[in-house]
């Protein structure tokens, strides 16, 4: 099935590995590194700019590298996990692809980046659960040594840390899975003391401090709905100035200039991404690049310590965008790669905003993709509901959904009550509320679909992933006559043995998780009645199952829990699990296996 006047792409164009993607300039601007596929899996290079001749670092074959940065001119520290466990460990190695070394050999532990210590040269802040699997702590990590130096024990109650622009931990968020305190010192001889109290709904996210390190910006709801932009005083415990509030989302990213020692942009979501500026130079360069990439969205995502060289990204709704060089002082803009140029933009569905009520009266924001060519009139269509479920969607290419757009299936996805960025009465508005009315601005989503004469009700699926894998199995549990088919993706089953395992590292929020899901004593009915695996009798549509074996986040019992109560009661279940993978499907032949059977599965089910 396709739309008219749309021409048929390979599914593998859709899910293969880009091409260029992830370019980051050295600190000294005379280098660029970048990800790209080496035996199928993403892997770094680096090229001298001006030369076309690249040399590969990294020979990883078994799992791709997940993030990278630059050490200093001559290193790159990169992070990898075993089979999707994200227990992610840190190597460094050098620019012509020796030395490597293992910079956190533990087994079974996680490392993060707390600060790069980016004036500081061969060394970083790292957090480390090796010591409680439950906590981090801070290490001074020597890059060339490898040689680690705990620099902030964890208490047992510390969720995250952070740093001044000396590298210094001044810092503090602690929880009790319930109540949030945030610590403050003035340096790291003194202990740190309490500044503010809030429980978990509320507070104040510290992003960076002000440039003498006296006060620090944060994103901030104290006593109002919407997150806004802050300076906070830790001396006071209050906050100084509003620098930047929108009245219908919350505003959470704040930029500087580290050079210019100047504020430059916040940055919040609506339907897209927009910025406030606060400095007219950056304001200019961002204006004049959108100009010169014929009006696209752009992303600064790296630049030299002089603030002169920067790697701009391009990126919109039909588009994976093209990566740029820019230049400061002449002001070139040099294209450095196309991350997908097998991919026509003409060819690409639109996403288009749109919005509908949910029956009990909230605004529910989200966006439709309709085929290309097709009029938007009794099209099957495929219900897309996102994971977290804290989380949103967001306009810009998803390959998930020009594959079925171009396949010929309209796709709804909802930003369902719960999903972050509306502000704290929104968010709050789904605690406890899986698989009811969280669920219910779902349907709600279908039905207004159908009203407007967009959706053939005869042919509705429903298809997602984590949170949205347990949408799509509440979907068909609790509305089964809504959904003429299901794809069920590393998905929920089972509330209670879902809280019963989730990573160790998770365990401080579990009160928070127990207000915000239920607890399995006192929401005990609750809970069983909304947990699908309980019901699997009401179940009539087609159902497929995908998981990987290693998910750490979502176990794979719980798709083993469902497929087993399905064939108990001789349902059939198409089911496919993955050894080498965890939450979600990296490795690139598992990814086209997937969305092979996906497209079999509609296909044989929605025709």
């Amino acid at each position: 099935m396709q739309g008219a006047n749309n021409r048929k792409i390979p599914l593998k164009d859709f899910f293969r590995n880009r091409e260029k993607v992830g370019f980051k300039i050295s600190p000294d601007g005379q280098h660029l590194a970048y990800l790209s596929s080496y035996e199928r899996r993403m892997n770094i290079f680096v090229q001298k700019i001006g030369s076309s001749e690249s040399i590969r670092l990294s020979s990883e074959v078994d799992r791709g590298i997940a993030d990278y940065f630059w050490d200093d001119n001559e290193r790159i520290i990169f992070a990898k996990d075993k089979d999707g466990d994200e227990n992610y460990r840190l190597f460094a190695v050098d620019i012509q692809g020796k030395e490597q070394i293992d910079l956190t050999p533990f087994e079974d532990v996680q490392a993060h980046i707390v600060d790069d210590l980016e004036e500081i040269q061969n060394e970083l802040l790292v957090g480390l659960n090796n010591r409680n699997k439950e906590l981090f702590d801070v290490y001074r990590l020597n890059t060339r040594s490898g040689e680690l130096k705990m620099v902030a024990e964890n208490p047992g109650n510390i969720s995250s840390w952070h740093t001044d622009h000396n590298g210094l931990i001044r810092l503090a968020t602690t929880t009790d899975g319930v109540n949030s305190s945030l610590l403050y010192r003035e340096n790291e001889e003194e202990a740190f003391r309490e500044i503010l109290v809030t429980d978990f709904k509320m507070g104040v996210t510290p992003l960076f401090f002000t440039f003498d390190n006296k006060q620090f910006y944060a994103s901030s709801n104290l006593d109002r709905d919407k997150s806004a932009i802050v300076t906070f005083d830790p001396e006071t415990g209050k906050e100084v100035e509003v620098l930047f509030a929108h009245d219908e989302v919350d505003v959470l990213g704040l930029s500087y200039s580290r050079k210019r020692k100047k504020l430059t942009a916040a940055r919040y979501e609506s339907w897209k991404t927009f910025h406030h500026f606060f400095d007219d130079t950056t304001k200019n360069i961002y204006n004049d690049i959108v100009d010169r990439t014929g009006g696209k969205s752009i992303a600064i995502s790296s630049r030299d310590r002089a603030e002169e060289r920067f790697i701009v990204r391009t990126y919109s709704d039909r588009s994976m965008g093209k990566y740029f060089l820019f230049d400061s002082k002449t002001s070139e803009l040099t294209e450095l790669a196309d991350v997908s140029p097998w991919l026509n933009e003409d060819d690409m569905a639109e996403m288009k905003p749109v919005h509908y009520p949910s029956r009990d009266g909230l605004k529910i924001n989200g966006y439709l993709s309709l085929p290309v060519g097709k009029e938007a009139k009794n099209l099957p269509v495929v219900i897309n509901p996102h994971g977290g479920p804290w989380h949103r969607d967001s306009w810009g290419f998803n390959p998930e959904v020009q594959f079925l757009c171009n396949r010929g299936y309209a796709v709804l996805q909802m930003n369902f009550r719960g999903s972050t960025g509306y502000g704290r009465d929104f968010w709050t508005a789904s605690f406890g509320q899986w698989g009811l009315n969280m669920q219910n601005d779902i349907s709600d989503g279908v039905q207004w679909l159908i009203e407007e004469g967009i959706a053939d009700p005869d042919r509705v699926a429903i298809y997602g992933g984590s949170y949205g894998g347990y949408a799509t199995l509440a979907g068909v549990t609790f509305t089964p006559d809504l959904y003429r088919c299901a794809i069920d993706y590393v998905g929920v089953s089972n509330l209670f043995s879902f809280m019963a395992t989730i990573p160790p590292y998770w365990k401080p929020y579990l009160e928070m998780m127990y207000e915000m899901v239920g607890h399995p004593e006192r929401d005990k009915e609750r809970l069983t009645a909304t947990s699908p695996v309980f019901h699997v009798d009401k179940i009539k549509a087609p159902l497929f199952v995908a998981q990987g074996a290693k998910d750490p986040r979502v176990n794979v019992d719980e798709s083993d829990q469902i497929v087993a109560a399905l064939k108990k009661k001789n349902v059939d279940v198409q089911y496919m699990v993955k050894e080498d993978e965890g939450h979600g499907f990296r490795n690139e032949e598992n990814r086209f296996e997937f969305y092979d059977a996906m497209e079999s599965f509609l296909s044989k089910h929605m025709s």
